[in-house]
């Protein structure tokens, strides 16, 4: 009985060290990417859903995580492709692209590094994915569907702007795809769509709304797209200013104060690539999981606004509306 209760106690102590020497062991710290073209602060509210989206799904940072975040601020895509070798170099583990932009930028920089979109209009036009069925290839996420979108909002905005003939459309260069959708929609409803290419900078879009002003627009709307996004509340001072009805892809714009929106809920959209993140952390491939479409919509109309610019919004299309702010 002694030597069973000394050879216990041995066991005890040589057990006892490695013991000691498993509980020291760090937890792995899984490092992600977080590439975007506009500015931290104009989609501040998109990415802390992401971040709290992953924290419930167990991933903190500064515990078994960290986010690795970089900024284009708007410099274009040769900025985007800079930003997009750093995280390649940095050898994180998986990148959150949040824009078209920096999806191709991401997608361009590696072939390896799994990638998830956070909301590009159309992925397979864009070339990101083979299919949304079957993406194939390190590239997933979501999509946002703003090309066919963008002509439920030239209807919107006929329908709450008597005798609208003229439309101006505020755009970046890259915007080709969503055109495709846009222009024939104008057509269609008999209205005069003027382009207005324009940068997300305080300078070119005062210009651009001036340039709105001399082609005598009825309306203005945006093409959907972060960089646009990060500038809203400069967007929607303007839209003010100029005494222009105009229609925004997201509520945020409406946030700002800004007259209507009607477009995908990207916060949902974000936390989406949230998801998908934690399924790919934890083994599955990006080539095997579905794009997502964007399923949440929203139609969001300001009175207040409304009141600022003389524009009575029809009964109707209050009725139809998810939110009015009055």
């Amino acid at each position: 009985m002694t030597k069973k209760i000394i050879l216990l106690s041995l066991c005890s102590l040589l057990l006892a060290p490695c013991s000691a020497v498993e509980a020291q062991q760090p937890t792995k710290v899984t490092r992600i990417g977080f590439l975007d073209n506009s500015t931290a602060s104009g989609i501040a509210v998109l990415s802390e859903a992401f971040r709290q989206e992953m924290s419930k799904l167990g991933w903190i940072e500064g515990k078994n995580i960290t986010i690795e975040y970089r900024f284009a601020e708007s410099k274009g895509p040769s900025r985007l492709t800079e930003l997009a070798a750093d995280l390649v170099r940095l050898k994180v583990d998986l990148i959150v692209a949040a824009s078209a932009p920096s999806a191709l930028a991401a997608k361009s920089a590696t072939t390896t590094i799994p990638i998830v979109m956070t909301s590009p209009p159309d992925p397979v036009a864009l070339g990101l994915v083979a299919s949304l069925a079957r993406p194939g290839g390190n590239v997933t996420g979501n999509s946002s569907l703003s090309p066919e979108l963008n002509s439920k909002r030239l209807e919107i905005l006929k329908d709450a702007v008597p005798k609208l003939a003229r439309v101006g459309l505020l755009r970046g260069a890259a915007s080709s795809p969503q055109l495709k959708e846009i222009r024939p929609a104008a057509l269609a409803l008999k209205l005069k769509l003027e382009e207005i290419e324009t940068q997300p900078n305080p300078k070119a879009l005062e210009s651009a709304f001036q340039t709105a002003k001399q082609k005598l627009v009825g309306a203005i709307m945006t093409i959907p797209g972060r960089r646009f996004f990060a500038e809203r509340k400069r967007i929607v001072e303007l839209a003010i200013k100029y005494r222009f009805p105009a229609i925004y892809p997201e509520k945020g714009f409406v946030d700002e104060g800004g007259l209507m929106s009607y477009g995908a809920d990207y916060t949902d959209l974000y936390r989406r690539a949230a998801v998908y993140v934690d399924k790919i952390l934890k083994g599955a491939k990006p080539a095997d999981l579905p794009v997502q479409q964007a399923t949440k919509f929203e139609f969001v109309v300001n009175l207040k606004a409304a009141k600022q610019i003389g524009l009575t919004i029809p009964v109707e299309m209050l009725a139809r509306a998810n939110k009015v702010i009055r």
